[in-house]
């Protein structure tokens, strides 16, 4: 059996509370315990915010336990691993010895490990006459195994965490695509409602999801848009339930209508059904923007897919969403229609996707977009500019997540 010695550091480091902590721990390992290191050592990594470890350390950490011979750590068999650091550097995938060095000191005052330091801080073990080591001094690793259970409770803490995580992250999203499809239809099928006030309560609250984010910061945005969801499902079932079965069949067929009228700027004998068919034949006349594929587009405003019936492949599929979503922006036949001759439909198309993408940003899509009209009409206006604009904002987002 080798010796355990509990040894102040070696040279100028001092001792810390932790490495007596440790050094306890390892003094009141359960006698004859034993567990498998590399589940120990996943248990671990699983709850190294718990901890305080670093990626890194625990790399340091996986190098050290590849020096125990045994797959199982046994209380008072050789816990004590003692290589140099050149070899262990080798095993930490080349790691700078500076390096090596601060992450055994994470090691350390994490209570993972316990420092043996020899009397002249070397690593070594001693062997006795029959060649069985004595004693041995370096990196004693009975923290873990005496700690095994506990890591294992901050494990399977880290685990259930990560469950509900995912679990809200999935109800976040499908009440996302639930609203978006249900206000879609609603303006489809002409339905009666405020879906503009709907919409906007929509962007708001999505406009709350962090790109990084707890449960808890979560779950209240879960809880806003279940309730809207509720809200406008209402709306759509109790369309469903006062519809009069014996209407015209054209009261059966899809048209575009806002149901805020007030709000828009409708131009005398100019319906929705004539904005679409304006659409239709534009579409057949209007390229795509040069230089700017439909997945570029896309990637600069997703939000405009929410709203797709079956998707968007192609740039049919974005003129028909975004003559759709116009309607919930507020933005009057008339405008789009000026804004489809003005600037062509697919650059149309797309400004809507930007307007939807920016939110709050513009108070008044229907304003905005006339404005964007008269300089196309003017030859001053270009999608480049937006949709560079709104890429550089999401991968700026994205670093700071990052």
């Amino acid at each position: 059996m080798i010796e355990h010695i509990s040894t102040t550091p070696f040279g100028r480091r001092s001792l810390t509370r932790a490495m007596v902590a440790a050094q306890l721990a390892a003094d009141n390992c359960v006698p004859g315990a034993s567990a498998n290191k590399w589940q120990v050592f996943r248990a671990v990594c699983e709850a190294k915010l718990f901890l305080g470890a670093s990626d890194r350390a625990l790399a340091v950490l996986n190098a050290l336990l590849s020096f125990h011979p045994d797959t199982d750590l046994v209380e008072g068999e050789g816990l004590v691993v003692f290589p140099s650091n050149i070899q262990l550097a080798l095993r930490a995938h080349g790691m700078a010895p500076a390096t090596l060095r601060r992450h055994l000191a994470v090691l350390v005052e994490c209570g993972l490990v316990v420092r043996r330091d020899s009397p002249n801080g070397k690593r070594y073990a001693r062997k006795g006459g029959d060649g069985e080591v004595e004693q041995a001094f370096g990196f004693d690793l009975t923290p873990l195994l005496a700690r095994a259970a506990e890591f294992e409770r901050m494990a399977e803490s880290v685990r259930a965490e990560r469950r509900q995580l995912q679990l809200v992250r999935e109800r976040i999203t499908i009440l996302r695509r639930d609203i978006a499809k249900m206000i879609s239809f609603g303006l489809e099928e002409g339905i009666a409602a405020d879906w503009q006030r709907l919409h906007l309560e929509y962007r708001e609250v999505v406009a709350q999801i962090p790109r990084t984010a707890s449960r808890l910061e979560l779950e209240p945005i879960a809880a806003q848009l279940a309730s809207l969801a509720e809200e406008v499902r209402k709306t759509l079932e109790n369309h469903v339930k006062t519809e009069n079965p014996s209407a015209n069949e054209s009261h059966f067929e899809r048209h575009i209508q806002n149901s805020n009228p007030d709000h828009l700027e409708v131009e005398p004998g100019l319906g929705e059904d004539q904005g679409a068919s304006v659409v239709q034949k534009l579409e057949t006349r209007s390229p795509p923007p040069v230089g700017y594929p439909l997945g570029m587009v896309l990637r600069a405003c997703p939000d405009i897919a929410d709203y797709a019936r079956n998707g968007i492949s192609g740039w049919g599929d974005l003129l028909e969403t975004a003559n759709l979503v116009r309607g919930a922006l507020g933005v009057s036949p008339d405008a789009w229609n000026q804004a489809c001759e003005a600037m062509g439909a697919v650059d149309a198309a797309i400004m809507v996707a930007a307007m939807l993408q920016k939110g709050e940003a513009i108070s008044s899509p229907g304003g905005y977009l006339r404005s964007l009209t008269a300089k196309a009409r003017a030859g001053e206006f270009s999608v480049g500019p937006v949709l560079m604009a709104l890429l550089r904002g999401r991968g700026g987002a994205q670093a700071r997540a990052g």
